[in-house]
This record gives C-alpha cells, sequence and structure tokens, in this order.
C-alpha cells in the first residue's frame, strides 16, 4: 500500500465574490476566467501596470465565489492591490480563514476514495462534501477543507509543508519570495508553459508588457529548478555562475525549500534563458553550496 502524506499548507487564500467578480478580476490577471469552471483550476499571474508580477496563483470557483490561491506574501501584496480599485465595482475581495491541506502519495486512489473524492477524466478540480480538491498531478492534490473535515486514519499528518514545497518545485510551478514581488514578467517564471497567460483575452493590467515579451521576442530569462547539498535554505538568494576560473552573478532563487533527510536544498531561480544544464552555480554568500540544473517538466513554448 502507497504511503500517503498530508501537509498542512502554509499557503493563504483570496476569495472573490460578487455579481461583478468576474469582469473585475478578469481585468485584474493574466488569465480568462471565461475558462474556468468548478471542474478545473487555472493557474494566474496578477501584474502590476509594468507587467512584474505580485503574484502566481491557482484560481478555482466554489460555490459563488473565486479564489487565488498562493503563497502568504503574495496573497497579503496581491491583496491590497486589488482592493484598490474594487471600490468601483460590486465585488467583495478579502483573505478566506478556510484550511488548505496537501496530499501526496504515489497512489492516492484509495484516500480519494475515503473522501468521496472524484475528478472525472479530463478534470482537475471537484467539489466534495469537505470542500474543493483540486489535482495538481496524479500524486499531489491540493484540498481547501471546511471545520468538519478529517483525514483518514491511515494518512501520515506532517509538520509543516517542506515536503508539498519540494514537490511543487520539482513540478516547475512558480512562487514568488518576498524579493521576488515586483520583479519579474510573467514569463520570465515560465508562466506561459503552464498555461497561466492568456494572449487572446482582453485587456489587464500589464498586459502592453507581457503581450511585448511574446511578439517582439523580448523575454531574455526564464525560471530553472536547481538543487545541491546544503546544511539549510540560504538566508541570501544571490546565486552566481562559474565562468572559467572566475564567478559573476546568475540571478537570485525565488523559491527555496529544504529535505532534512537528504541534506538537499531545491530551488527555483530566474537565469538567462540560454543557460546550458551543465552550467554550474553556487550561492554568493555560501559559496560551498553547489547547485545543480534540473530538467524542467515541461517546455518553454506558449500556450
Amino acid at each position: 500500500m502507497s504511503t500517503v502524506h498530508a501537509c498542512p499548507l502554509s499557503h493563504q487564500l483570496i476569495r472573490i465574490s460578487g455579481v461583478d467578480k468576474l469582469a473585475y478580476l478578469h481585468g485584474q490577471i493574466t488569465q480568462d476566467i471565461n475558462k474556468l469552471s468548478q471542474t478545473n483550476f487555472l493557474w494566474a499571474g496578477h501584474c502590476n501596470a509594468k507587467g512584474k508580477l505580485w503574484s502566481v496563483a491557482k484560481l478555482f470557483a466554489y460555490q459563488d465565489s473565486y479564489y487565488l490561491v498562493a503563497s502568504a506574501v503574495e496573497v497579503a501584496q496581491s491583496l491590497t492591490e486589488l482592493k484598490k480599485y474594487a471600490v468601483f465595482s460590486k465585488v467583495e475581495i478579502d483573505t478566506d480563514s478556510s484550511k488548505l491541506i496537501g496530499l501526496i502519495g504515489d497512489d492516492l486512489t484509495s484516500t480519494l476514495s475515503a473522501l468521496n473524492i472524484q475528478f472525472n477524466e479530463q478534470d482537475n478540480a471537484c467539489n466534495f462534501n469537505g470542500g474543493k480538491a483540486l489535482k495538481l498531478a496524479d500524486n499531489r492534490i491540493l484540498l481547501m477543507v471546511n471545520a468538519d473535515f478529517s483525514l483518514p486514519d491511515d494518512v501520515i499528518v506532517l509538520e509543516n509543508d517542506a515536503l508539498w514545497h519540494q514537490h511543487s518545485i520539482l513540478a516547475g510551478e512558480p512562487e514568488l519570495n518576498e524579493a521576488a514581488l515586483g520583479e519579474y514578467v510573467p514569463q520570465m517564471v515560465n508562466l506561459q508553459a503552464i498555461g497561466g497567460i492568456s494572449f487572446r483575452k482582453g485587456c489587464y493590467t500589464g498586459q502592453e508588457t507581457v503581450a511585448r515579451m511574446k511578439y517582439l521576442g523580448k523575454n531574455k530569462r526564464a525560471m530553472y529548478i536547481v538543487s545541491g547539498h546544503s546544511d539549510g535554505e540560504l538566508a541570501e538568494p544571490e546565486l552566481e555562475t562559474q565562468m572559467g576560473e572566475n564567478w559573476r552573478r546568475a540571478g537570485k532563487l525565488i523559491s527555496q525549500a529544504y529535505n532534512q533527510q537528504s541534506k538537499t536544498l531545491f530551488g527555483l531561480v530566474v537565469l538567462p534563458n540560454d543557460s546550458e544544464p551543465s552550467q554550474l552555480l553556487r550561492a554568493k554568500h555560501a559559496p560551498t553550496v553547489e547547485l545543480s540544473i534540473l530538467p524542467l517538466p515541461y517546455s518553454l513554448e506558449d500556450e
């Protein structure tokens, strides 16, 4: 029997409701909300006026509201920005205190059955008695649950979400730490590669920059997965790359996770998009920590 772990997630939720919720949110994010239903979730970016990301979120619908789930720093930033112009629309925007749980396991069949969670073949989201379930991959399910929810007895509950974060990084799912907020255009964190940008929808904040990156070939950077031996997460995110006998600035980690058992650091870093897989990186402020570039699980092409 496959071991199933449950991670209490540190991510947070923004809830958008009201009669103007579709029109309002549609004009704020990179995703076409008309593609959203009760049986799917979509990746979406929220940009400033210059096309730089405030957050990368998973967007889903539940009952009569839309939800955005992202890291705590991304939610705090996006919530502030989304509320700025909400006074001009019939829309309510606030955080939601529902609990978020990540399920991880090679075979989640029995656990999902016990929870009465059933995904149709082409769907990646579904409602169930306990709340909402999002399928990020066959081995990873994100749950938004109500106060009465309980897990099956055979599920191992972890103390934190380090394992979940590690899997997210290895899947190449963008997430921004505080230093990365407002620093990167969506294509620089591969948002187009996971279907998070609609180039056919109407106007939204930052659209001009995002479109220029696509149609004029202006983007010269991309997000890469890196890993290496370390004694913990890096306090400073700057990485260097080796050029002959010298080292020069390469980029900054925008997200990192640490596996205590294997003493391995996993991270996401934005580098020049012609970076070679064989390129060696190291932490600028901890030069004994060397990181290798891992293969991306998707193509860096537009939708």
